[in-house]
């Protein structure tokens, strides 16, 4: 299984980005999506949770900037991620709960993340 983060770059105060995250492998189910951040110096943090079906859940420092949605068709999560500051600055990794078979418990997976960058 593998999680492919994309879409980060660098981008003004005030800016917007996209990323992107594609689970691909042998999957049987995915239960939860969401996305982590980690800037340098300090922890890796929670950004924002989708679980399949549900209610998203959101870190209080991104609320009603930044969107995550998912195509469960394509495996797929997003992080729309608008009025971004300086304090987004991070690598963004994407993370997945999901089952392999049907057999199998589910397990989390993580993406080799994607840096975002935040000019002032």
């Amino acid at each position: 299984v593998q999680l492919q983060a994309s879409g980060g770059g660098l981008v003004q105060t005030g800016g917007s980005l996209k990323l992107s995250c594609a689970a691909s492998g042998s999957i049987f189910s995915i239960d939860a999506m969401g996305w982590y951040r980690q800037a340098p110096g300090r922890q890796r943090e929670f950004v924002a949770r989708i679980p399949r079906a549900g209610n998203t859940g959101y870190a209080d420092s991104v609320k009603g900037r930044f969107t995550i949605s998912r195509d469960n068709a394509k495996n797929t999560v997003y992080l729309q991620m608008n009025s971004l500051k300086p304090e987004d600055a991070a690598v963004y990794y994407c993370t997945a709960v999901l089952r392999t078979t049907v057999w199998e418990p589910s397990s989390d997976y993580w993406g080799q993340g994607t840096q975002v960058t935040v000019s002032s």
